[in-house]
């Protein structure tokens, strides 16, 4: 087993960032990238020094993937994605600002509101059916209405 060990060669480590490249492809996530590109400079680096013990190219492939994925979670941190829709899985702050009509009266605070094709839990001053009233915030799966001004 030890001899097999010592005759890992550049292109070993070129087939397993291949290999963890494929995995990246076939389960998008974007974290075997950053590994594959580990396996790749590491067959570069014992291209460059072929005489590099295994230990030593596992540590310096060990080294160059918590670089990347670190430096990419910084970079993903400090460049966070851009959407024209911000609110696209949050249901609830979709509704901010929007206006609706009670159809049931707030009573000690909680009740009910029709949105669309859903029924949402509201709290907010009590208010008689028929009130109109705005969304201004959201704690979960409850809306926080005011009393519209108009």
């Amino acid at each position: 087993m030890e001899a097999l060990i010592q005759q890992v060669d550049y292109w070993h480590w070129w087939i397993l960032g291949g290999i963890l490249l494929l995995i990246e492809v076939l389960a998008p996530s974007f974290f075997f990238l950053w590994l594959a590109i580990a396996a790749a400079v590491t067959g570069l680096i014992l291209l460059g020094v072929p005489e590099l013990g295994w230990q030593y190219q596992l540590m310096i492939f060990s080294g160059l993937s918590v670089v990347s994925i670190a430096l990419f979670r910084r970079y993903q941190r400090q460049n966070p994605a851009t959407t024209d829709q911000p609110a696209l899985n949050r249901r609830g702050e979709q509704y901010l600002g929007r206006t609706f009509t009670l159809e049931q009266p707030i009573v000690n605070r909680a009740g009910k509101l029709r949105v669309d094709d859903s029924t949402w839990r509201i709290t907010g001053d009590d208010l008689p059916a028929g009130t109109r009233v705005t969304v201004t915030g959201v704690d979960g799966v409850v809306l926080e209405i005011t009393r519209s001004p108009s």
